[in-house]
């Protein structure tokens, strides 16, 4: 059985943490020569990487990312002891670690995570947004425990992972009040030559929203692109034009940004995902969030 050597180890979480051997040795009181062997003999044990150069900065393997949540999760667990030992309580909760694709809209995030937060024994939950390919990345090197997204791994994507279905949802077309009132009657035709909000056309909302406006002949008049779908529904608030959004949230939405509901249509769905890489859900969390998000949510 290999022994990991743990001064090494707290040498490489230090230089992780701090950035480079010159800040982590000042807070050892080591040499940097020093602090530079000893995490050299670490990657040389392991056989793998943990930094690289990037300009004059240290930057983190995907072995070094893996490597320094373990090492924080040993330490931490180290401190938890010594903290117990010396006979003062602690109540350090598992952590679950969500991407967050930045096309998911943030009323359904909170709706999917809500269960996390309810859970007896508490889970720390710690968020992560960006785009789907960077967060997946993440997933692999277990930086990340679970990514929630609006489609399924892309195919282009070189990812072992698995997409567990939470589930779909029809849209509904909002605006202001004052907007809104004279489009319920006729809806869809009345969107018809009407201003309009929209994610951008890479998107699947976008995609479907597309087609379904034109096999009905409604031609609206696109007056602004988002990526970003929360910023898209304050524009909304705003009267700049009307926008979809999710049926099972729609209740939400009109209370958040003071909008009505036009009309909607269940031809146009909405998918989620929570993507992680088991087959089968693992964490107490994830399978949590999964079950609430299937009976309730959708």
């Amino acid at each position: 059985m290999e022994w990991l050597n743990y001064h090494h180890l707290l040498y490489f979480w230090m230089v992780a943490r701090t950035g480079s051997v010159t800040a982590a040795s000042k807070e050892l009181g080591l040499t940097p020569p020093t602090v530079s062997a000893q995490v050299r003999q670490l990657e040389e044990s392991i056989g793998e990487r943990l930094f690289h150069k990037r300009g004059r900065r240290l930057v983190l393997t995907d072995m070094g990312h893996v490597a320094f949540r373990y090492a924080d999760e040993i330490f931490g667990l180290g401190r938890e002891m010594v903290e117990t030992l010396r006979g003062r309580s602690t109540s350090r909760a598992p952590t679950l670690h969500v991407g967050i694709s930045d096309l998911v809209p943030k009323l359904i995030t909170h709706r999917i995570l809500e269960p996390v937060l309810e859970l007896d024994p508490p889970v720390r939950l710690v968020c992560h947004e960006g785009k789907t390919s960077a967060l997946l990345a993440a997933l692999a090197t277990h930086d990340l425990d679970v990514v929630l997204a609006d489609e399924p791994t892309p195919s282009h994507i070189s990812v072992r992972a698995f997409n567990h279905l939470l589930g779909t949802s029809g849209v509904t077309f909002f605006a202001r009040p004052e907007l809104a009132e004279p489009l319920q009657t006729g809806f869809p035709d009345s969107l018809d030559g009407q201003a309009m909000l929209l994610p951008m056309p890479n998107t699947p909302l976008r995609r479907g929203l597309d087609s379904w406006l034109t096999q009905r002949g409604v031609a609206p008049r696109i007056v602004a692109e988002f990526e970003d779908t929360a910023l898209l529904k304050v524009f909304g608030e705003k009267g700049a034009g009307t926008f979809a959004g999710p049926t099972a949230i729609a209740d939400a939405i009109a209370e958040e940004f003071g909008v009505v509901p036009i009309g909607a249509t269940d031809e146009v769905r909405e998918s989620f995902y929570a993507i992680t890489v088991h087959r089968r859900l693992q964490h107490p969390a994830v399978v949590a969030l999964s079950e609430r998000a299937k009976t309730r949510l959708f």
